[in-house]
């Protein structure tokens, strides 16, 4: 017999306006909640998911061939669970893939050192076997009078960007969870400051980026073997992204890497001592032209009197290069998967349609999240200013225009995500929306006891999950223990060379995808849709 749980929730502190507290009561089957953890505990496939994804498939940067072997592969394997019309969505045009080979960085003199150290992804290389002595500059230059002090000064030279920096010893654990303290802190709401979350200059940004191509051109006019950075965090974790250099109309400048500091500290150090410093340098790196698209792995579970409505579970399939893509996020990508299996395996017939997507383009911009939103449920016109057109679509200024939505917006029902890291869900975002409080407390409570307590009003950003909330649509983000994620500037896992399997939590795996399994059916199984925020302006 199933039974039906029913909560009304009470706050000792409400956050809730009055509106959604007359909402009607929250139903919960508890059965289903309790068949869905005995499949995800007893018989769990997601980390053998995450196994492939990470040890056999590797690192997938966006129009990579690898990440598109990995398209095909999730494809696949969502369609042998019994998932229906399981297929690959293009979009863009993206730009080049790339794909790095090799790297080997030595110091040859003073004394032979084996450096660690990653190039930037969409870098190019160096050619073969080339040798250079080091030259330190303080900071890349930022304008046409500052590199005329170089020129004639770099031909040959292994160009150390930077100063040495001070490394201080560990004070606190690197991994981390969330105590009852902070938990509780969290779910408070936090009245906007007025001030940006995310302090960030665009004019100074924009400068830089128009000022990149002339750099690029001096550097490769210069003969200059690289240009070497320090990794911001240090025990020899490396984090590194990308030029950001995806055109192969644009000058891609000299191989750029990204070394570990205690390697680059040492250098520079020597370097400022007066001492010649000697380099041996070998990175092979190619760029994939043949096709400039990028792709979303999209696969559902059909609904039956509500098929039409929708409800969507998504993680992005894409990562950067130093490590496998691990806790970046094929976590969430392992989870997503294995919260349908779970599903599929307890023979569940929800009654709206539950979508899969696995999204490209995340670490560029979320750009397989936005073009898919943009293809089925609300889109913007473009800029026709062609200043405004050649930068990125963050940068423009002020709105693009009036939202013009399209039918499946109105039959949309809720979008969630997953994107930081292993660590175990402790709660959900409400992102604003206030209606979603009562509701979201009502799901968790069945996992209390597995540690997800909490509701938040508070939005998070940073993920795929802003694609649908830019457009009036409910998408939320859970909340997870950072473990090793990016706790402070000395965190491990997070676009770093430690971003491997090694560093997953099976345990948090298990319990993340039980929870994802019940939220997607608590919302294709409830009465009415999720309730909205107003439309954006």
């Amino acid at each position: 017999m199933t039974r039906i749980l029913t909560i009304f929730v009470l706050a000792a502190h409400p956050v809730v306006a009055p509106a959604a507290l007359a909402q009607q009561p929250e139903r919960v089957d508890l059965a289903m909640m309790a068949r869905i953890r005995d499949e995800g505990f007893s018989n769990s496939k997601v980390m053998e998911t995450l196994a492939y994804l990470t040890d056999v498939l590797g690192p997938r940067l966006t129009a990579s061939p690898e990440a598109k072997k990995a398209n095909e592969w999730t494809r696949q394997q969502l369609e042998s669970w019994g998932l229906q019309n399981a297929h690959l969505e293009p979009w863009g045009p993206f730009g080049r893939g790339w794909t790095m080979e090799r790297v080997s960085v030595h110091m040859t003199a003073p004394q032979y050192v084996p450096l660690v150290a990653v190039p930037e992804a969409w870098s190019p290389g160096t050619n073969g076997v080339v040798r250079g002595n080091a030259i330190q500059l303080l900071k890349a230059p930022e304008s046409d009078a500052e590199l005329a002090q170089w020129k004639g000064k770099l031909a040959g030279k292994v160009v150390f960007l930077g100063a040495e920096r001070k490394l201080e010893p560990l004070d606190k654990p690197l991994a981390n969870r969330y105590s009852h303290d902070a938990l509780h802190d969290l779910a408070q709401f936090e009245i906007p400051s007025g001030r940006p979350r995310y302090p960030f200059n665009r004019e100074q940004y924009v400068k830089q980026l128009m000022f990149r191509k002339t750099l690029n051109q001096f550097l490769m006019d210069e003969k200059v073997l690289a240009v070497v950075e320090p990794s911001p965090w240090d025990r020899g974790v490396i984090r590194v992204g990308g030029t950001g250099i995806y055109s192969k109309d644009e000058p891609a400048g000299a191989p750029r890497i990204v070394m570990a500091i205690e390697h680059f500290n040492r250098i520079v150090r020597l370097l400022e001592r007066k001492q010649e410093v000697s380099l041996e340098l070998d990175v092979k790196a190619t760029f994939h032209d043949a096709d400039l698209m990028g792709y979303n792995t999209v696969a559902e579970i059909p609904g039956s009197d509500k098929k039409n409505e929708i409800v969507i579970a998504g993680a992005h399939l894409d990562s950067w290069h130093a490590g496998t893509g691990a806790t970046d996020n094929g976590a969430g990508v392992a989870v997503v998967m294995e919260a349908v299996r779970i599903l599929k395996a307890l023979g569940v017939q929800p009654r709206r349609t539950i979508r899969v997507a696995l999204w490209t383009g995340e670490e560029q911009g979320l750009h397989g999240s936005r073009e898919y939103v943009k293809q089925h449920f609300a889109s913007r016109p473009e800029p026709t200013d062609p200043a405004q057109k050649a930068l990125p679509s963050f940068l423009r200024e002020g709105s693009p225009g009036p939202l013009s939505v399209k039918p499946d917006h109105a039959r949309f029902s809720a979008y969630f995500n997953l994107d930081n890291g292993t660590g175990m869900i402790r709660g959900v975002y409400a992102q604003g929306n206030a209606a979603m409080v009562p509701i979201f407390k009502a799901w968790l409570e069945p996992f209390h006891d597995l540690g997800a307590t909490t509701v938040t009003m508070r939005d998070t950003g940073g993920t795929d999950h802003l694609a649908f909330d830019g457009v009036g649509l409910p998408g939320f983000q859970f909340i997870q223990d950072a473990v090793e994620y990016s706790s402070d500037a000395r965190g491990l896992t997070h676009h770093s060379n430690m971003d491997v399997y090694d560093r997953i939590q099976r345990q948090d795996m298990m319990q993340a995808s039980v929870i994802m399994a019940a939220f997607l059916y608590n919302a294709a199984m409830r009465d009415e849709k999720l309730p909205r925020k107003a439309m954006p302006k």
